[in-house]
C-alpha cells in the first residue's frame, strides 16, 4: 500500500486533527499573551508559551506525529510485519492522537482560568495510554521502530515475542493500578504513577535481557 493511500485510510483521524486547528482559531482571539506550557510535579504553571503557540502548537505537533506514523511502515526494513498488527498499529495512532487532542483541550481550558487540576488529568490521560498500548502490545510483531526495542529483542524475534507477552500485561496492569491510585488519592497516586511507568520500562529492557540470555545460553 503506497503512503498516499494509507493517509486516505485514515482520513477519520485527519478530520479529528483539523478540528484541533479550528478550536485554535475559534478560542485565539480570548487566549491571553502568555499561555501555560509547563506544570510541575505539584500541578503549578511553571512555564509559559506565545499566544500563537499556546493555539497552534500542540496541533502541529499532532499533524507532524500523524505524518512520521504513516511514513515509519515504508522505511521500516521490516516492512512487511506491519501487515500483521495492522489493528494495534491503527490503535495505537488514534490513542496517540486522542491523548494529545486532550492535553490540547487542557491547556486552552487552563489559560482562560477554568479550573483543571493538571496534575490528576494528565496521568490519568497517561495511564489510559498505557492501558490500550499494553492490550495490543502483544500482537505487535518485529520492527524496528514500535514497541519494546533493544538490542535483545531486535536480535532475536522469539526474545521479541517473549518480551511483549509480559510487557503488554504488565503496561495494562500498571495503567489500570496508576488510575484507581490518583482516584483514590491524588498525591500517593501520583507516585505510584511514576513509579510504575518507569519501573514497567525498565523491568521490561531487564526481562529482554534475560530471555536473550537464556535463549543463547541453554
Amino acid at each position: 500500500m503506497k503512503i498516499w493511500q494509507q493517509i486516505k485510510k485514515d482520513f477519520p483521524l485527519l478530520l479529528i486533527i483539523a478540528s484541533t486547528f479550528v478550536i485554535g482559531w475559534y478560542v485565539y482571539p480570548d487566549l491571553p499573551q502568555r499561555v501555560p506550557s509547563h506544570w510541575n510535579f505539584q500541578g503549578e504553571i511553571d512555564g509559559y508559551s506565545s499566544r500563537f503557540w499556546g493555539a497552534f502548537g500542540l496541533p502541529l505537533m499532532i499533524l507532524g506525529c500523524f505524518f512520521l506514523f504513516e511514513l515509519l511502515p515504508f522505511i521500516d526494513p521490516r516492512k512487511e510485519n506491519y501487515a500483521k498488527f495492522t489493528k494495534a498499529y491503527t490503535m495505537f495512532k488514534y490513542a496517540f492522537t486522542l491523548l494529545f487532542y486532550g492535553l490540547y483541550i487542557v491547556i486552552l481550558l487552563a489559560a482562560m482560568d477554568y479550573p483543571i487540576k493538571i496534575n490528576i488529568v494528565v496521568p490519568v490521560g497517561i495511564a489510559i495510554l498505557f492501558i490500550v498500548i499494553g492490550n495490543y502490545l502483544t500482537t505487535v510483531r518485529h520492527n524496528y521502530f514500535i514497541g519494546i526495542r533493544t538490542p535483545w529483542t531486535l536480535a532475536s524475534e522469539e526474545v521479541w515475542r517473549k518480551t511483549h507477552r509480559l510487557a503488554g500485561r504488565l503496561w495494562f496492569g500498571s495503567g489500570l493500578v496508576a488510575i484507581i491510585a490518583l482516584l483514590l488519592n491524588a498525591k500517593i497516586g501520583r507516585t505510584i504513577f511514576f513509579v510504575l511507568i518507569i519501573g514497567t520500562a525498565v523491568f521490561s529492557m531487564i526481562y529482554s535481557w534475560w530471555c536473550f540470555q537464556k535463549l543463547n545460553n541453554g
